[in-house]
């Protein structure tokens, strides 16, 4: 359990707290979006098809996912800083064996360690928060850290291409290698530890605690919506958007690196903006919950305005794409607040696996829903395959938000102060 003691939090311990997270973030984030730049080299060099391209950059979300769940138990065990410094190390291991890659199964091997490696980024830096920081809080923190993560979106944009001007994919791979190495022990070094963060649950007790989470009407009256937003997000922003702007905008390489740059400033913005935003509304009785679902909504409606044929708001749609999809972070502090302190990690990491599971499946899904059309004649992908495969996951978000509204219609959450 959690030492509920109060202790003083300076400057100092603040920032002992998230810069080092923040680094881990920044970086678990630019290997999940650098497909999106390398794409095109990665097609020219190995001869992937949009179905290999979709199911190697969709192997970060797999082994992410699968790693969830004994994240979660780790992270209540043994605590934030042992656990996500020693990740990193098969991050690290990951990124390497991707720069020395020759075939499509070494580069599956390559980024499925990458995304087991990067599992605990973000979940680690949560359990953090709440083991030093009061509860109300959670939604600013949460959003702050996110920031972090945009950054790296950004970092893979623009820079990677400069970068790819005097070097190529394996070189950048080899310089993020060096990097994970670095923040590893940046992490195990400067993050502090505090006295009681370490559960004593036995395996079987915290077995139960994953149990009474998964059966919980809390968890499934806002999970769905949240998955599906969360991962729709995820899977169009971190490959499929730099080709969409390249088949369906009409955008050269350079232009695609700079829109990406757009997309990933917009998601920073949001990050930001909604942490802010929810805890200024929560000061005035306005739950978060409320305002995340209003911004997920939103993003629905700018997803539906990508199937116009409006070719001069092509970029306005895409940043707001980058602002509103940031909204579903926001239940994961709702979950950390409906149950006890001594879950949060578990909570988190519970509706995490969802999240991956589904981004997995979705990213892939769109490569082969795209490969279903034959290749244009520029070279490009079908605008008939971006239009179904996005459409199929705006369907499973509205059916989701459609739960939502009923579940909180019908009273189907128990705790209202959060939700």
């Amino acid at each position: 359990m959690v030492n509920k003691e109060k202790i003083p939090i300076n400057a100092v311990m603040l920032l002992r707290i998230f810069i080092p997270f923040a680094a881990g973030y920044f970086l678990s984030y630019l290997y999940r979006s650098v497909n999106a730049i390398i794409a095109p080299n990665l097609v020219i060099d190995l001869g992937l098809n949009p179905s290999n391209l979709g199911l190697l950059t969709s192997a970060y979300f797999i082994t992410f996912a699968f790693s969830q769940l004994p994240l979660g138990l780790l992270l209540d065990r043994y605590g934030p800083r042992r656990v996500e410094s020693f990740l990193l190390l098969i991050a690290a291991t990951g990124a390497f064996v991707f720069a020395r890659a020759e075939s499509l199964p070494s580069l599956i091997l390559g980024r499925a360690l990458i995304g087991l490696g990067v599992s605990a980024c973000l979940m680690a830096a949560f359990k953090a928060f709440v083991i030093w920081l009061p509860l109300e809080r959670l939604p600013l923190a949460n959003g702050i850290q996110m920031v972090s993560g945009g950054l790296g979106a950004l970092a893979a944009t623009t820079p990677v291409e400069k970068a790819l001007s005097f070097t190529d994919w394996r070189g950048v791979f080899m310089a993020l290698g060096l990097l994970t190495l670095l923040a590893a022990v940046c992490i195990y070094l400067v993050v502090p530890e505090r006295d009681g963060s370490h559960s004593e649950e036995r395996l079987t007790e915290q077995i139960r605690g994953v149990f009474s989470i998964y059966t919980s009407r809390d968890f499934w009256s806002i999970a769905p919506w949240t998955i599906a937003s969360q991962a729709s997000f995820l899977s169009i922003v971190s490959l499929w958007s730099g080709l969409w702007l390249r088949d369906m905008g009409g955008y050269d390489r350079s232009s695609v690196a700079s829109a990406l740059f757009g997309i990933s400033a917009a998601m920073v913005l949001g990050f930001f903006f909604f942490g802010i935003i929810a805890d200024h509304l929560r000061k005035k009785g306005v739950r978060p919950m409320s305002v995340a679902a209003v911004a997920m909504g939103t993003f629905i409606a700018v997803q539906v305005m990508l199937f116009a044929p409006l070719k001069f708001l092509v970029l306005p749609i895409w940043l707001f794409f980058g602002f509103f999809g940031t909204a579903s972070i926001l239940p994961y502090a709702v979950l950390s607040q409906t149950f006890p302190r001594h879950l949060s990690g578990r909570v988190n990491t519970s509706l995490n696996v969802l999240v991956f599971v589904c981004a997995f499946a979705s990213q892939w899904g769109i490569g082969v829903v795209i490969n279903i059309w034959p290749e244009t004649a520029a070279g490009g992908y079908a605008p008939e395959g971006y239009r179904a495969g996005f459409g199929m996951l705006l369907v499973l978000q509205l059916t989701a938000a459609i739960w939502y509204v009923v579940a909180r219609k019908n009273g189907y959450a128990k705790n209202e102060s959060a939700a």
